[in-house]
């Protein structure tokens, strides 16, 4: 495919209203980019070495939604938008597949598994769309011979491991296996820990790791019924610590304190004092 880009449609991109010409003008830049003419850097790119800038744009666009930061948020999925276009010209130059592909396989997947929008179907709630969006994922993962048909594939696994957690727990409870209430997973937390503690008297390595997962796992469960995204809950307290530890750091300072130098009591005392300034 040849570029068709016009300079007159680059230098009035602003006035352009019509989103199909819009996008077809991106598909445009990103063929020129690839071509003999174009980008060195781009021409050199494939798959695996621009993966990194997937992951860094989607954190980036979810830094702009905690932020309530529209326009940041604006920004960073024109990034996202340009990494799906990226990956898909270089899939067309290899005869992988090309963008047409990606287009129609994500219309006819969000019609295939809305029948109660597109079909006959009747839900009463949010919970029976998911109960049968996961049917309908399993039926297509019977279709798939290389892939499994088990209700968890399809989770990747490059997941921070909170989040995997989650989303395993998560497909489990659909399918009815879960804790009916938040009481049975919080004396399964009080279970793990006793068994940490059993363990550490063993002094096993392997089996502290072990018990420190399971404690990890039944955590995020007890986070998932309590509706708290246990991922953003351990983000928090971090920067919760990173500004606490930055107090302690800049009182030591102002008050010619050799902060590394001080001893633990001190050092407690000075959290105490950032915990109660910056509750």
């Amino acid at each position: 495919m040849k570029p068709q880009l016009s300079s007159d449609d680059i230098k009035n991109i602003d006035k352009i209203d019509d989103s199909s010409k819009l996008f077809s003008i991106l598909l445009d830049i990103m063929i020129k980019l690839r071509s003999p003419g174009g980008c060195m850097w781009d021409r050199e790119q494939n798959h695996k070495s621009i993966k990194k800038n997937l992951i860094e744009e989607t954190y980036e666009a979810v830094e702009s939604i905690d932020s309530d930061d529209s326009n940041g948020l604006k920004e960073e999925l024109g990034d996202l938008l340009l990494q799906v276009v990226f990956h898909s010209q270089i899939a067309a130059e290899t005869n992988e597949f090309d963008i047409r592909e990606v287009l129609r396989g994500i219309i006819s997947k969000l019609v295939r598994r809305h029948p109660h929008v597109f079909g006959g179907a009747v839900v009463k709630d949010s919970r029976e769309i998911l109960e049968n969006w996961e049917e309908i994922k399993k039926k297509e993962r019977k279709k798939k011979v290389e892939k499994s048909d088990s209700i968890f594939s399809g989770i990747p696994k490059s997941l921070p491991s909170l989040h995997f957690a989650y989303e395993i727990q998560n497909r489990a409870s659909r399918l009815g296996f879960d804790w009916d209430n938040t009481a049975g997973v919080f004396e399964k937390i009080e279970e793990e820990l006793a068994e940490l503690k059993k363990e550490i008297s063993k002094e096993s390595k392997n089996r502290i790791s072990d018990e420190i997962g399971d404690i990890l796992f039944t955590i995020v469960n007890f986070a998932r019924h309590t509706g708290i995204d246990c991922e953003e809950s351990l983000h928090e307290s971090s920067k919760k610590f990173i500004k606490r530890f930055d107090f302690m750091e800049k009182h030591a300072e102002e008050n010619n304190l050799n902060f590394k130098e001080l001893p633990l009591e001190e050092k407690d005392k000075l959290w105490e004092l950032a915990k109660s300034k910056l509750s």
